[in-house]
């Protein structure tokens, strides 16, 4: 999932250094959300894996 959120991250990045201002918008949220979803689930297994 991490490996998801950095691919749609380097996507807005080109897509922004191009000037696709719409693709670029859609491309950093997905990414910015994925590593929500990835942070949260991290940080559930870091604490069910110490009991």
């Amino acid at each position: 999932m991490l490996n998801n959120a950095v691919l749609f991250l380097i996507i807005a990045i080109i897509a922004a250094f191009f000037g696709f201002g719409g693709i670029a918008g859609v491309a950093a949220t997905i990414a910015k959300v994925l590593f929500v979803i990835f942070l949260i689930l991290f940080l559930v297994s870091l604490v069910t894996g110490r009991r």
